[in-house]
Formats: structure tokens, sequence, C-alpha cells
């Protein structure tokens, strides 16, 4: 990639996105622009937010967590990640996070190889946070949703924050 060059992408990266009220990302490594080896995403997670128990039969999702604190179950291993700390999840390993304390956690998210992106933006666009829509784009990309939020009292595609 020449870090010289215009953009490649279909949209601009950096635009803020929500995936579920209190959860947005903003891309910032398009798979076009790194020849189909990865994407890289930032999330921001409010407190109470997280993800059902999905895999992806595709790519390896890797976590950097650059603020905050982040739980995270990979397979039977329950962890606690803070600032620093990274960790990858293999392809087809059932695994969720969510944000437990008190703060927002902002993560980058790298998924390898990156077409993980296109269920990212598909995402992105949809209005209302549409469950079974979600469900279908991820599934659609190779991610299935194999159980609810491991974790009591969060807010997810499966139960969303009320908007403010």
């Amino acid at each position: 990639m020449n870090i010289n060059s215009t953009p490649r992408s279909r949209t601009p990266l950096n635009e803020w996105w929500e995936v579920t009220p209190g959860e947005n990302f903003t891309i910032r490594a398009s798979v076009q622009d790194t020849g189909g080896l990865c994407t890289i995403i930032e999330m921001t997670v409010e407190p109470r937010n997280g993800v059902p128990v999905h895999t992806h039969a595709n790519e390896e999702e890797h976590f950097i967590v650059l603020e905050g604190t982040l739980q995270l179950m990979n397979g039977s291993e329950s962890l606690t990640l803070s600032a620093g700390d990274s960790i990858t999840v293999k392809r087809g390993t059932p695994h969720a996070w969510a944000n437990l304390a008190d703060a927002t956690v902002r993560v980058l998210i790298i998924f390898t190889p990156g077409d993980m992106e296109e269920t990212f933006r598909l995402i992105g666009s949809m209005d209302g946070g549409d469950l079974a829509a979600i469900a279908e784009s991820a599934k659609n990309g190779g991610s299935t949703i194999v159980g609810p939020p491991p974790f009591e009292n969060v807010y997810s595609v499966m139960s969303p924050r009320p908007k403010s």
C-alpha cells in the first residue's frame, strides 16, 4: 500500500457507524487498501454493551484494547483485557465480548483476511438495529450467531439499548 496514494475505499475511511446504540465503529484500514490481507476496525463500546456468542468461518479476529477493559469469552476461556492487551480468536472458535466496566472501551479489531469489512458496512447502513437483518448479514459474511451474550445484563443486537 502506498501511503501517499488516494484511498480506494468505496466509502470514506474514518466515518463512524452504529452497530446498535452504544456500539460504534469506523474502518481504519480497508480490505481494498490491504490487498485483502486484513480489515482494521476501531470500535467504541459503552458500558454494558456486548455481542452474542458467534463464530467466523473464514477469519481470525485480533483484538487490541486501546482504552478501558474488555471482557472476552474465547472458546472455554474467560478473559479480562485491559488497555495494551491483545488476543487472537481463531476462525471457527465460539467467542463473545462485552464492556462490563463503567467507562467506554476503545478497541481495534483486525480481521484476517479482511472480508468481514463488507458485513460491517452492511450493518452500519442498516437502520434500527433489525436483529434478523444483522444476523442474516453476518451469516452471509461467514459469521454465525450461536448463542446469546454470555454476560449478564448487557445490551446487544439481541437486546439493544434504547436510543437516547
